[in-house]
């Protein structure tokens, strides 16, 4: 006889730093860990290797282990926390809730004073890689969050929008995903690539086609297309066209 089908089922996700609180559908008994944080950077705008799952305890779930091996059933609340050591918590939760100035005391900047225990060790070379990963992330959450005085202020200050997660995202992939057409603007502005892969091929353009985000897709074909003819706008058409020219692998 051919096996059954696996019963999906919904679980909550709750973000310990910032109190938020995200629906996970379609979930199965035979979903890792590690495939499910790959979605929940999209999800919830963090790094995957930021990503601490517990589940009704403080211990850390294993990647390589299933919702079925930690008895996760339907209904069920999964706890994400982020790193403590070097104060990753307190960054991420500024640059989520926009709080510019303090996330400036966090060290994302070289011109703001901001440091911590582990960066007091650090030589100057190290020191400057320390800064450029801080501002990074906090570009990172801040473009899913929609934070757009916060991502002017990383980008004025110099953050490398081109930076990648371990999984090749980009601020803008994330920006895609959560439909923040004021930051996928920015992000363009400062020279964000919409067809720049992540690495399993997907583009912001095909992130935002795959998340359902019509409006993300339409705001980076028009903004390509403005950025070739200056002070016209695109007929539908053409948008239309781009649109279909630009989709990527589908999942």
């Amino acid at each position: 006889m051919p096996s059954r089908p696996l019963r999906t089922f919904s679980v909550q996700l709750h973000l310990a730093e910032t109190n938020e609180i995200f629906s996970l559908p379609r979930c199965q008994n035979d979903l890792t860990l590690k495939k499910l944080k790959s979605h929940l950077e999209l999800l919830t705008g963090i790094p995957l290797h930021f990503q601490r799952l517990q589940y009704l305890d403080e211990v850390d779930l294993p990647d390589e282990s299933t919702f079925k091996d930690n008895d996760i059933v339907p209904g069920g609340t999964i706890t994400m926390r982020i790193w403590r050591q070097d104060g990753w918590g307190h960054l991420v939760a500024a640059a989520a809730k926009g709080e510019t100035m303090k996330l400036a005391r966090l060290g994302v900047t070289e011109d703001f004073a901001g440091t911590t225990p582990h960066a007091e060790l650090l030589g100057p070379e190290q020191k400057k890689e320390w800064v450029a990963h801080r501002a990074f992330v906090a570009l990172f959450v801040a473009s899913h969050r929609g934070r757009v005085e916060t991502a002017k202020f990383l980008l004025r200050h110099g953050v490398d929008l081109h930076s990648k997660t371990p999984l090749g995202r980009t601020a803008l992939h994330v920006a895609a995903v959560a439909g923040q057409c004021d930051c996928i603007e920015l992000l363009l502005s400062y020279g964000a690539r919409a067809l720049g892969p992540d690495s399993e091929g997907q583009t912001a353009v095909s992130l935002a086609r795959l998340w359902g985000q019509e409006q993300s897709e339409r705001t980076m074909v028009c903004f390509q297309w403005r950025k070739r003819s200056p002070g016209a706008g695109p007929p539908a058409s053409a948008v239309s066209r781009a649109l279909q020219q630009t989709s990527g692998p589908s999942s």
